[in-house]
């Protein structure tokens, strides 16, 4: 492997790990108070 393509592999991963860890924490809730959520609950059986 050649030093320039070393180093161009090392700064893609550097630019890409910072976008890989920006997300949500903690887990998904839907918008809104919990009086209005209509899911989850149970499908109506047809």
């Amino acid at each position: 492997m050649t030093p320039r393509l070393f180093m161009g592999l090392f700064l893609a991963t550097l630019l890409c790990l910072p976008l890989a860890a920006c997300g949500k924490k903690g887990p998904n809730q839907a918008p809104g108070p919990k009086s209005q959520i209509t899911y989850p609950r149970m499908y109506p059986s047809d």
